[in-house]
């Protein structure tokens, strides 16, 4: 039987709160991992593994935070994101709202946009329906 979209939650809940050390409360649909939460590049692979238990998954390298693509030159130029990386960027990265980096294009901008949400609605497409 497949998970509620509630249960879901709770569980990425409880994985952010063990890999990160922040309260339940903090841990709000809206929040983001970097600058709500406090992560840094190092908690991402903890986020990776814990999330891959939780709920039984298989997370590929870079899946869930494709850092690799930011440091290509085809897609990041002075800094910005070009319209080729923003399009793979999409591809790859679906369950994100890419709203927020389409106006600045700034690759600093990039991690504010793995909210709590994005996490759940990435764990919700990996998950067998």
């Amino acid at each position: 039987m497949p998970l509620t979209q509630e249960e879901v939650f709770g569980k990425v809940q409880s994985v952010l709160v063990d890999a990160l050390g922040v309260d339940d409360d903090e841990v709000t649909p809206e929040a983001k991992l970097v600058a709500d939460l406090g992560a840094e590049s190092i908690d991402f692979l903890d986020i990776v593994f814990r999330l891959e238990k939780a709920f039984t998954i298989k997370i590929d390298q870079n899946e869930l935070f494709p850092e690799s693509i930011l440091t290509d030159p085809r897609y990041v130029l002075d800094g910005k994101v070009t319209d080729d990386g923003m399009a793979e960027l999409k591809r790859r990265l679906p369950h994100l709202d890419f709203a927020p980096l389409e106006q600045s294009r700034q690759v600093a901008d990039f991690s504010n946009l793995f909210t709590v949400d994005a996490i759940v609605k990435f764990v919700n497409d990996k998950l067998p329906q």
